[in-house]
């Protein structure tokens, strides 16, 4: 083990309170994407569907509490709790990596939810997965008795960590063996995925990406703070804002695989951020920070608040779209400022 896993998890937690874990020259550029306001909606609130469908389950709502947490026992509450909401407001739910259990299985309660989602992921890196194979995988989605696995990318994470991987082949060959054997979400994890890692993905099978743009939390940020050696730390202020922006990750890996589906993470906080990423083209919208950080300041009861805000805020958005579904939201073709359009012709070349 590169080092405790445990200790990290728990320092993980702490830092991603602060708010420089979103560094200020990383823009997600949601900024840039304004939704067309329809003065006669004739709609009522009642009318919009806000329900869809990911992985072959459906929900009530186009949102996901995607994984960030696991391995502590302050960890599993979280993970508890939470996953007790997307179960009672109908939403995905994904515990973080998952890859500590594969070392320690004694810390298994830190993942295992009681309550249950319409959809429930479990959770591995890539380069976990090249190592330990997909029996692994599918062992993890056993334990927990999830609906499937997300295979996280993190690349930028891992070369500023001390003792991080430093090889990140074989990758898209232990994917391909693992998807006809489980529902698979591949996401990256703040730095975006490109055109050419979508089409490259559809190739090996995926049908569901979570491309998790840069705009939010910064994991080599994160690696940063907690880094000893001064060349971590200068590595991970160089690379903080690293990555493709959320916004035009979701439009070109539409523009690329029309019938991948799509989650948008990275800096979704709140209902009007869901709203602009499906209007992008994104089936799914994905947060954890806000969930994580109303959690640790006021419980249970400010989380459902901040999830239950944005389900509101989303079905409002719709309603001033006049767009009764998600299929008539992005029918209203929201207008996009710079630099999001040159960003997207950028990925389009």
């Amino acid at each position: 083990m590169h080092d405790d896993l445990e200790q990290r998890k728990s320092q993980h937690l702490d830092l991603v309170q602060r708010g420089e874990v979103e560094p200020d020259a990383a823009d997600p550029l949601f900024g840039c994407v304004r939704l067309i306001h329809r003065a006669l909606p004739e709609l009522s609130l009642d009318d919009v569907d806000l329900s869809t469908e990911l992985c072959g389950r459906a929900l009530k709502a186009p949102l996901m509490v995607t994984g960030m947490t696991g391995g502590t026992e302050r960890a599993g509450q979280i993970n508890r709790d939470l996953a007790a909401l997307a179960q009672e407001t109908g939403v995905a739910f994904g515990v973080g990596s998952m890859r500590i259990l594969l070392d320690q299985p004694e810390l298994l309660p830190t993942f295992a939810v009681q309550s249950r989602p319409p959809l429930l992921f479990a959770n591995l890196g890539a380069q976990q997965l090249v190592q330990r194979g997909t029996d692994a995988a599918l062992n993890l989605i056993d334990l927990i008795k999830a609906d499937g696995i997300a295979i996280h990318l993190n690349a930028a994470q891992e070369l500023v960590q001390e003792g991080g991987d430093r090889d990140f082949r074989g990758q898209v060959d232990a994917i391909s063996r693992l998807v006809p054997r489980a529902n698979v979400i591949v996401k990256e994890t703040g730095c975006g995925i490109s055109p050419p890692v979508v089409a490259e993905l559809w190739d090996a099978g995926v049908r569901a990406v979570d491309v998790s743009g840069q705009g939010g939390t910064s994991w080599p940020r994160v690696e940063q703070l907690r880094a000893k050696t001064p060349e971590s730390r200068g590595l991970g202020a160089l690379l903080s804002d690293w990555g493709i922006p959320t916004a035009a990750c979701v439009v070109a890996a539409r523009m690329t695989s029309p019938q991948m589906q799509i989650v948008a993470s990275g800096v979704i906080r709140s209902g009007l951020d869901a709203a602009k990423a499906i209007a992008l083209g994104a089936d799914v919208a994905g947060f954890a920070l806000p969930m994580v950080r109303a959690h640790q300041q006021g419980g249970v009861a400010t989380a459902r608040e901040t999830l239950k805000g944005c389900i509101a805020a989303l079905k409002a958005a719709f309603l001033l779209c006049g767009a009764r579904n998600a299929v008539a939201l992005r029918a209203s073709r929201p207008v996009l400022l710079e630099p999001l359009r040159s960003w997207i012709e950028g990925l389009a070349e």
